[in-house]
């Protein structure tokens, strides 16, 4: 079986939750701190062995490419000024053996067609997809490590999932699994956003994946479904019935970084660790607790 050597970053959504903010920029350029969230994926995914980042882009995506990109100008100015951590920091955003590729989206069609966009550059191998608002913290081996680590053992389409509160399951395709193993089970069905009351488990599929290339062929003849978008949750509906389909709960915390809540519960906890800010902002948060005490609703 080969092995998992190129990601997926569907980045063409419109990021509605986060206007006006996203109005000009990408949702996956905001910064947690001082790193975009495209970057902290696009690192996950470098850690976990893969050597093509394929961004799946839209209108007003521009500034991913840009950041990925070499940046003369700045870099002289930087070098000039002899700063030279910062130089680093801009020079090391992905290893030189990184190949980026860009690929249109003409039309936001969903998360579905998304995926469908890469299979030129995908072909026949299997792949990983990452949905960068997922912002996933984890130990010594990252979340797609963990996962490429399952494929080696199992070579099959394996999803990451997250037990998620009974009364948030309408928000996320949720599967129906038998328990394999610790933290793995087969994944038996499937389906997206589910009315509260109806839905096979609290397993929720979250951003994400290892797809082989028959997911390809079913996306072709997937129509369109939920918010009358091509799901992707619709094609590994019929990628179950032609192949086994894992889930695995990965070790790790997740950050809803799509919606503003999770987006600033991360920002928060990332700054508690960021070796520059973390004593003077710790130390501001004592005193604004202290000086604003919080009242039980």
């Amino acid at each position: 079986m080969k092995a998992i050597k190129k990601a997926v970053f569907p980045v063409a959504g419109l990021g509605t939750r986060f206007l006006p903010a996203t109005k000009a920029n990408p949702k996956e350029m905001l910064p947690i701190v001082d790193k975009p969230l495209i970057q902290f994926a696009a690192e996950e995914a470098v850690a976990a062995g893969i050597d093509v980042l394929i961004f799946i882009i839209g209108r007003n995506k521009n500034s991913i490419p840009d950041h990925f990109d070499k940046a003369f100008e700045l870099e002289a100015k930087l070098e000039g000024d002899s700063k030279w951590d910062m130089l680093n920091v801009v020079r090391d955003i992905l290893p030189s053996r990184i190949d980026c590729i860009y690929i249109r989206q003409a039309e936001a069609l969903g998360l579905g067609h998304a995926v469908l966009c890469a299979q030129s550059v995908v072909g026949d191998e299997p792949f990983a997809v990452l949905l960068a608002d997922d912002l996933i913290k984890a130990g010594e081996r990252c979340c797609l490590s963990q996962m490429v680590d399952i494929y080696s053992q199992h070579h099959c389409s394996i999803l990451g999932i997250e037990r998620v509160p009974n009364d948030t399951v309408h928000r996320y395709g949720i599967i129906d699994s038998s328990i394999m193993a610790k933290n793995l089970s087969k994944v038996n069905a499937i389906v997206e956003k589910p009315a509260i009351g109806t839905a096979p488990s609290n397993l929720a599929v979250v951003g994400r994946y290892i797809l082989t290339p028959r997911i390809f062929k079913l996306l072709e003849q997937t129509e369109r479904g939920a918010g009358n978008e091509i799901q992707l949750t619709d094609g590994i509906a019929k990628l179950l019935k032609d192949e086994t389909v894992l889930g695995y709960e990965f070790a790790g915390k997740r950050y809803d970084c799509g919606s503003k809540s999770g987006y600033l519960q991360a920002t928060v906890e990332f700054a508690l660790q960021h070796p520059e800010l973390k004593d003077d902002f710790e130390l501001y948060l004592h005193d604004f607790v202290k000086k604003n005490p919080i009242k039980p609703t």
